[in-house]
């Protein structure tokens, strides 16, 4: 007997029965349970074998399977909006604050408002069901300091509440542009959130229209480079939310933001067109593109460099290095286009992080044995010294550069420098400037001179 016959019988059954309400339910439920074991199949028949594994695996939807494609996305889109909803508003925030300071906990010590854990979990029954989460024993704490009464500061208890609140919509905001719906966003879903987020941030007002396909680029190279050295393709949103650079690229809506600060912000209006105006600069048959001269061209300038100066056109970065860079980042018909160039700057830009370190490694592993060997070290600076006597400067001796390079760096095995080994010493950009860039081993080499002239800061 199917599914369909077992129902139909019990209909009629249920008709005829003139039976009390209890044994009604009764029948139901057995035959409930009989209807749910033809289904399922009974326990002793299901164990050791692979139907007792529960699936936890589910195929996304392909390209021509348009309404699941459009079912999943709708789902989503309900799922995130219901997540919304759950976040404190502004309204919600502001009451929030005056529960807290309506219930802080005497003595006033200074002017921070203080509250013990009783007039916290008052606070927390009064401020309603979306505050639930952020009054518990392990939030206050993660605040409570070394004050003598127990207490946690107010004030900082709301600003953790409020970056939690943050967090969490910027996890939605975000998470719009998931495609996949898998926690990551590709280069693309990257670049349609920026572009969408230009017009919020009053700091990029004086872009032209024109230039926003080279803002979005410039803004998320950055993301990929430093989020995604494997060079996968995506980046986990996880990732997105706790670096740093969300609050650098927020920090634009700033109206106020100084000048210095928008100059040390990579993803501000006058960094982007530095960077690209360089690109401009360098590209002197106007092609679109860098060639490796265009990339190694400089105008005249006085020996030594200024110290501290990393430009790309004074003609510091050496002739080898360039060969390799060429050799080993993407290029298209031996030149390189606005992306593998905004690589390039940024790990130049950046050398004392990993990912910089990681980029610059490959570029001095001539070999690809994943190690710098004497060989390697001294592959590179001898174009060093080829500069040096250009400049009409007596080289340094290679073996006592070598020497110093390994006193720092004092790797695992004497004799071989392991990209570990570079990150770990925290001499990973002083030893990289030195095999690469006349301007930085000149800055290494004078460094006591350098120290000696600087301006005492109590001075200034």
């Amino acid at each position: 007997m199917n599914i369909a016959d077992s129902l139909r019988k019990f209909n009629e059954m249920r008709q005829k029965d003139n039976s009390s309400l209890d044994q009604l339910k009764a029948n139901e439920l057995d035959l409930f349970t009989k209807i749910y074991q033809e289904w399922k199949g009974p326990d002793q028949h299901r164990m050791g074998t692979y139907k007792a594994i529960p699936r936890f695996y589910y195929k996304l939807p392909s390209e021509d399977e348009t309404l699941l494609q459009k079912l999943r996305e709708e789902s989503r889109a309900v799922f995130l909006q219901r997540r919304s909803k759950e976040l404190l508003d502004n309204e919600e925030l502001q009451g929030l604050w005056f529960l807290l300071d309506k219930h802080h906990t005497p003595p006033l010590v200074g002017d921070e408002q203080m509250i013990n854990y009783a007039d916290f979990l008052k606070v927390g029954d009064k401020a309603g069901i979306k505050c639930r989460p952020f009054f518990t024993a392990t939030v206050f704490a993660k605040l409570l300091q070394n004050d003598p009464y127990g207490r946690i500061s107010i004030m900082q208890f709301f600003n953790y509440v409020m970056r939690k609140v943050w967090l969490h919509q910027t996890r939605i905001g975000l998470s719009l542009y998931d495609v996949a719906g898998q926690g990551y966003l590709k280069e693309s879903d990257l670049e349609n959130y920026i572009l969408e987020l230009i017009p919020t941030l009053p700091q990029l007002d004086c872009l032209e229209k024109s230039f926003y396909s080279f803002y979005v680029c410039t803004a998320v190279r950055k993301f990929f480079f430093f989020l995604d050295p494997l060079r996968t393709g995506r980046v986990k949103i996880q990732d997105i939310l706790a670096c740093s650079f969300l609050d650098d690229l927020l920090e634009l809506r700033d109206e106020e933001l100084p000048k210095e600060v928008q100059e040390s912000n990579w993803f501000s209006a006058p960094s982007a067109l530095r960077v690209y105006g360089q690109y401009l600069n360098l590209d002197k048959d106007h092609n679109g593109m860098l060639s490796k001269e265009e990339l190694s061209s400089y105008t005249e300038t006085p020996f030594p460099p200024l110290a501290g100066r990393y430009r790309y056109g004074t003609g510091t970065l050496t002739a080898v290095f360039l060969d390799r860079v060429f050799q080993e980042c993407l290029t298209y018909d031996g030149e390189m286009d606005y992306k593998t160039y905004l690589d390039f700057v940024l790990a130049l830009e950046n050398r004392k992080e990993p990912q910089a370190l990681q980029y610059l490694f490959r570029i001095l592993d001539v070999q690809n044995r994943g190690y710098l060997n004497v060989f390697a070290l001294n592959y590179f600076f001898r174009s060093i010294q080829e500069q040096m006597r250009a400049h009409g400067q007596e080289p340094v001796s290679f073996i006592d550069v070598k020497d110093e390079i390994f006193d720092m760096v004092k790797p695992a095995d004497p004799l071989k420098i392991a990209l570990l080994d570079l990150i770990n010493s925290g001499q990973g950009d002083t030893v990289v400037s030195i095999l690469i860039d006349l301007n930085g081993f000149w800055t290494y080499e004078n460094r006591e001179v350098l120290v000696a002239e600087a301006p005492d800061e109590a001075e200034i």
